[in-house]
């Protein structure tokens, strides 16, 4: 597995190796039938490099016999290039309740008669992690904490939105019908987290689905994993999990 913290999940820092060896997945059966179901039901992969480049692609053939697979690349992106010239990536996609992670090795754009692909080795190990395993708090809608960030397609917008629910893996935020949307798949780096007034954290939100709400919300819900926090980060977060966990608790007393 690559050693580099930008695009390491948070499942794989905190893990010992004895435990992380009950996700891995090495049978070359079962990788290839993971990646067709991945392939079969069009599902976005999001690959991110160590250089802080993220792509969203399709994963659009794999070939067993030449152990090699393709995904779909747009030569007009930056961040594709990106991709192919960065020292390693990984790639991330959920499969239903699944995540499956794996690494991305040999990139290469391989041009056809009308269109260009990105091919890659056929893993040789995938992870699989079954989502929301952490535990998941709403959060006080009074004292809530706000994400701040730019408009991953308008850098000139700044939004700070209210986080309806926290875990140490993830959150969900509401986005107000009036501001301008944001697409499944974008990664967005530098967000503040502000989870009171004394304390914000710093982190990246990959934007993994979007729900509506209640009608009268005027808004949706944006399902997002958090990624590269640091160990401070970490233990922040995690402290005001528990003490809003509590605070709940002692609410539902009175």
């Amino acid at each position: 597995m690559m050693n580099f913290t930008d695009t390491r999940p948070a499942e794989l820092e905190a893990m010992p190796l004895p435990e992380l060896d009950t996700f891995r997945v090495t049978g070359v059966a079962q990788i290839r039938s993971l990646l067709k179901s991945v392939m079969d039901r069009s599902i976005p992969v999001i690959i991110s490099g160590s250089d802080g480049s993220a792509h969203t692609a399709q994963l659009w053939a794999v070939d067993s016999n030449r152990e090699k697979i393709s995904f779909s690349a747009d030569l007009l992106s930056p961040s594709i290039h990106r991709l192919i010239e960065a020292d390693e990536a990984v790639a991330v996609c959920y499969l239903e309740q699944v995540k499956l992670q794996f690494d991305v090795f040999d990139r290469m754009l391989v041009h056809g008669n009308q269109s260009c692909v990105m091919q890659a080795m056929m893993p040789r190990e995938m992870f699989r992690f079954q989502r929301r395993s952490a535990y998941r708090v709403r959060t006080l809608e009074r004292t809530a904490p706000t994400a701040s960030f730019r408009h991953p397609a308008m850098p000139d917008v700044q939004l700070e939105l209210r986080v309806l629910d926290l875990s140490a893996g993830g959150c969900a935020l509401f986005m107000p019908n009036d501001l301008p949307s944001v697409e499944p798949g974008s990664l967005i780096n530098g967000i503040k987290l502000e989870l009171d007034s004394d304390t914000e954290i710093k982190a990246s939100l990959l934007i993994h689905h979007i729900t509506s709400v209640q009608p009268q919300a005027q808004g949706v819900r944006l399902g997002c994993e958090l990624l590269n926090m640091d160990a401070d980060a970490q233990r922040v977060l995690l402290h005001y999990i528990d003490q809003t966990q509590k605070r709940r608790r002692m609410m539902s007393l009175d």
